[in-house]
């Protein structure tokens, strides 16, 4: 169980409670928010980055190598690897610290979207060769790797590949296009789920380390996400030939490996909606004392002020669900439905207090360019991403309705 400290997990928290994690995550969230309101604030004002302005390969390399250099780039990994010790929880609070900083890197300083978070689950499977090959220099910022799963018939059922991997002697050709691959525009290697059967009729799914840069791949990046960042593209594969070695665990058994950590996996998605959320309502509130209408602060209008309290009263209570099964998962609990419900709740109440942030800015609210707007636009994308909210819900029910099953038998 986490210790207890009175640290405060960001510069300026919304909510003045006792940190819940432990002194070791306190001390992490210190010296990530020196990275963090320190070097990496200089750097985006020195480049221009902001969440409207993506940075380029080598900006983001060197910011890899920076948090690496620091402790951070590789803590999510298993202890063996140099990774650091921790708990559910103090991963979810630490997460959170991040995105709560509204940092354009905060995605970066972990490598949640082309490092080290990819590959350290995939260590009990790994080979030597995959090891020194792919894992070691994606751990150490030398390379980066992004997992290519989607396909434009295969989102929520996951199982509906295309793309085709099949055996032909010491090596494996793949065929296929993969569609909305987060981190693939700066991507040297990718995870890639392929279908291996020669029976169409049988779902048959393996996992593949694949090298980006060799022939007969390309990315393609000719599209944005809604909210305007570029760090998305599809994969297309003709005729790619990759050692059979790269194969990863046992054929057959790829969507087993994808989804092991699922319920993990979902919650830990749920650290950056409420992170994004306390910024939302923490510009809301900082605009409402600041802008002025019919001789006073807006702030002193019941409606502005219900609408504040109806969103920090919701992100409160994301929070609470949030830590309350990562305590579970700690305590060694499955949290199948819990995790779903965190997704489902985090996600829905993330937007709801974005769109109340928008409308209490007004006008300024719905220009381009203001981080408001912008956070309007990227939690509005979490309700689809990771697992819609429409799966949550089936995911949910169909946990009550086994219990309900389970009991009447």
């Amino acid at each position: 169980m986490s210790s207890v400290s009175n640290h405060a997990p960001t510069p300026d928290s919304i909510f003045n409670t006792v940190f819940e994690g432990s002194p070791q995550a306190a001390e992490l969230i210190d010296r990530i928010n020196e990275f963090l309101y320190g070097e990496l604030a200089a750097l985006a004002t020195e480049k221009g980055i902001d969440h409207e302005h993506s940075p380029d390969r080598d900006t983001l390399r060197h910011v890899w190598r920076r948090s690496h250099a620091l402790g951070f780039y590789g803590m999510t990994l298993p202890p063996q690897m140099g990774g650091t010790p921790l708990s559910v929880l103090d991963h979810v609070l630490i997460k959170e610290a991040i995105y709560a900083s509204g940092s354009p890197f905060a995605p970066h300083v972990l490598g949640e979207l082309s490092g080290p978070p990819r590959v350290g689950a995939l260590a009990r499977q790994a080979t030597p060769y995959h090891m020194e090959h792919f894992i070691v220099p994606v751990a150490r910022a030398d390379k980066a790797i992004c997992f290519a799963l989607t396909e434009v018939e295969a989102g929520s059922d996951a199982g509906a590949l295309q793309t085709q991997a099949m055996r032909e002697g010491d090596d494996f050709v793949i065929n296929g296009r993969k569609r909305f691959i987060s981190g693939s525009p700066f991507a040297d290697f990718a995870v890639l789920m392929a279908a291996t059967s020669t029976d169409p009729r049988q779902r048959e799914i393996s996992a593949f380390f694949v090298d980006l840069t060799q022939p007969n791949v390309r990315v393609e990046t000719g599209y944005k996400t809604m909210a305007g960042q570029s760090h998305t593209g599809d994969i297309v594969l003709e005729n790619v030939r990759i050692p059979a070695a790269n194969l990863i665990g046992e054929q057959g058994r790829g969507l087993a490996l994808a989804l092991g950590r699922i319920n993990v996996n979902r919650l830990l998605h749920c650290p950056a909606m409420v992170g994004l959320a306390s910024v939302a309502l923490r510009d809301a509130r900082d605009y409402a004392s600041q802008r002025r209408q019919f001789g006073r602060a807006i702030g002193e209008f019941q409606a502005i002020q219900h609408m504040l309290a109806d969103m920090a009263t919701d992100l409160s209570a994301a929070r609470a669900l949030m830590i309350s099964t990562a305590r579970q998962i700690d305590a060694g609990g499955e949290a199948r439905m819990e995790a779903s419900m965190t997704k489902l709740f985090c996600s829905e109440v993330g937007f709801r207090i974005a769109d109340k942030a928008v409308q209490i800015h007004g006008g300024e609210g719905i220009v381009q360019g203001r981080r408001v707007e912008f956070l309007f636009r990227m939690l509005r994308m979490y309700r689809v991403l990771t697992g819609t909210s429409e799966i949550q819900r089936n995911t949910i029910a169909r946990e009550l309705l086994g219990a309900v099953g389970s009991a009447q038998r």
